[in-house]
């Protein structure tokens, strides 16, 4: 089946999309201004958490630019905070409109899990901050984020209409493969940088292991995770091809990022970009899995109650 412009089930508030797609911009903004907290040192801007010192919940002029960036990253996460409440609230109108049906449960189980990942990332990126910007806890900091752009992304699948059917297994196990080493290209990614010079603080942590050898292993997972991909590409049935090339295209531009920053002694400008198109792969990779599934039929507004995806 073929792709449409993305309909409204029956039930469900129109705004929802809308509050669904700020939700994956949102997760994935709030990676490129942890990067810049990290790239410009300001990771202990706020040298405590959950006040910025120990006195009060705003930087004052001692901690300097520092501390206006780190206090500005953590008042983002209010606004995060608000799109992920609003479009659960949304979702939970859909599930009471769809309750006398068959139940809407889909979209407001996983903008549940957005909402509450909102707060739990709140915590552990303050436990960052109280260990001296661990790099094994920073890392985790970050895959965090990139698994709740994926649940971002899983959340816009199943708003979206038509529905289509499976690829063969075959495909489907192929496309999984790709999507696991995905995941171990951006934990090694992560381990790569708690390795280098970019550690949020001057007097903070690195994890010990040598950048060197680190960094091939790196550039190893992403030759197989790229291989993989092209293979899919050239697998998957038409329907399903269009988010698999859209991953080689990133991974492409991604890679030569990534090349480029590390004979170039880890410019921030590049560290940053490098940081997006990790969100972006994190983005591309779960849509080419899902489109390998299969997905109930969502439908138009004016279609009877009790149809629709995630149903």
């Amino acid at each position: 089946m073929t792709e449409s412009t993305p309909t409204v089930a029956a039930g469900r508030p129109r705004a929802l999309w809308a509050l669904a797609v700020a939700n994956l911009v949102a997760n994935i903004g709030i990676v490129v201004t942890g990067g810049a907290v990290r790239l410009t040192a300001s990771g202990l801007g706020c040298p405590t958490w959950p006040r910025c010192t120990d006195r009060s919940f705003v930087p004052h002029g001692e901690l300097g630019v520092h501390g206006v960036i780190e206090f500005g990253n953590r008042t983002l996460t209010f606004v995060l905070a608000a799109i992920a409440v609003a479009c659960w609230v949304a979702a939970l109108v859909a599930l009471v409109r769809s309750w006398r049906a068959r139940r809407d449960w889909a979209p407001f189980v996983l903008s549940t899990v957005v909402a509450l990942g909102v707060p739990a990332q709140a915590v552990i990126g303050g436990i960052t901050v109280l260990t001296n910007l661990n790099p094994w806890i920073v890392s985790f900091h970050l895959l965090v984020s990139l698994a709740m752009i994926g649940v971002c992304v899983w959340l816009l699948d199943v708003l979206r209409g038509p529905g289509r059917e499976a690829a063969g297994g075959g495909v489907r196990t192929l496309a999984w493969l790709v999507f696991v080493v995905g995941w171990v290209v951006l934990y090694a990614g992560t381990v790569v940088t708690g390795s280098g010079p970019h550690a949020g603080d001057l007097g903070s942590p690195r994890n010990g292991l040598d950048p060197l050898h680190v960094s091939q292993l790196h550039a190893d997972a992403v030759f197989l995770f790229v291989g993989l991909t092209v293979g899919l590409a050239y697998a998957a049935p038409r329907a399903a091809r269009g988010p698999v090339l859209v991953l080689v295209g990133v991974q492409v531009a991604q890679s030569v990022v990534g090349f480029v920053q590390f004979f170039t002694d880890l410019p921030i400008v590049l560290v940053g970009i490098h940081l997006l198109g990790a969100a972006l792969i994190s983005a591309t990779m779960t849509w080419a899995l899902l489109r390998v599934h299969a997905r109930g039929g969502a439908v138009g507004p004016d279609a009877p109650e009790g149809t629709g995806a995630g149903r």
